[in-house]
């Protein structure tokens, strides 16, 4: 069987207030497939804290989080 490359779906949290941020990345991590990775964009820094461990409670990977203009990219692997 060979690897497709992850699919990348985007979702822009810019002005969405922790916990909500995490609400609706949660969502759409479920409705994702396995190893399908979920791009954020967010400027909450309690959401930049808090949604890593939150994601990896749930047991999803979190590869990657960078300052990118003025906000963070993050993403997650489900």
């Amino acid at each position: 069987m060979a690897a497709a490359a992850s699919s990348v779906v985007q979702l822009d949290l810019r002005g969405v207030k922790c916990p909500l941020n995490w609400a609706r990345a949660k969502v759409r991590l479920e409705r994702m497939r396995r190893h399908e990775v979920l791009e954020l964009m967010l400027d909450d820094p309690r959401g930049v804290r808090d949604i890593p461990n939150a994601a990896e409670a749930e047991g999803y990977a979190v590869i990657e989080c960078v300052r990118v203009d003025g906000a963070w990219r993050m993403r997650i692997e489900r």
